[in-house]
């Protein structure tokens, strides 16, 4: 049978960006399906326990910082540490990777685009302008996608997910779940690619 791994991010994640190319790469390796759900943490958080980065203490905000730059080199990828456009207004463009698997197609160019553009390009993707471009580049139709983002299907669609992340208790991003055993964090997929080798029975909460 042919494993899914179900996604929870945001566009503005940088743990999300700093995984996000070699989760796909690990799922596609393995023959794994990878069921997207971007999620808006603002809603997450108050059920999960966690707050948002500038409610955190100042300990874990330094800290936070170490983090980035110790991934950043182990990644091998650009990634200001601090970008122009953070923290900005990421639901039109979570909600197009929603409408991109709707209309059957494959999100994860367009979010490996937009990870780069917020973390390595200093672009804000709260404008429809940089979306359009980058639904494009990707090689999507940007406005019947931007469109379908902005309609009442999707707009529900990313609301439910908020609740089915906190149901499922994902409380941060990026998630990945397989066979409902949740791996927290970038720093996990190496845990992730064991359990897809292994095929073993998933250890849950």
């Amino acid at each position: 049978m042919t494993p899914t791994i179900d996604y929870f991010f945001t566009c503005i994640s940088p743990w999300s960006y700093l995984g996000h190319d070699l989760f796909v790469d690990l799922a596609r390796r393995h023959g794994a399906s990878i069921r997207y759900w971007p999620i808006n943490l603002a809603e997450v958080f108050p059920q999960t326990g966690g707050l948002p980065l500038a409610k955190r203490a100042p300990a874990r905000q330094r800290y936070r910082m170490v983090e980035l730059r110790r991934w950043r080199e182990k990644r091998g990828l650009p990634l200001n540490l601090q970008p122009a456009h953070f923290p900005t207004d990421t639901t039109l463009a979570d909600r197009a990777v929603l409408a991109i698997a709707a209309a059957g197609g494959d999100p994860a160019d367009f979010l490996h685009r937009v990870f780069r553009a917020v973390w390595a390009h200093d672009r804000d993707i709260a404008d429809a302008h940089v979306l359009e471009g980058l639904l494009a580049d990707a090689g999507h139709d940007a406005r019947a996608i931007l469109a379908a983002a902005r309609g009442e299907e999707i707009t529900a669609a990313y609301a439910a997910n908020a609740r089915e992340a906190i149901e499922r208790s994902v409380f941060g991003a990026p998630t990945y779940v397989l066979n409902g055993e949740p791996f927290w964090g970038q720093d996990r997929l190496d845990l992730l690619a064991d359990a897809l080798e292994r095929g073993r029975q998933p250890y849950l909460p």
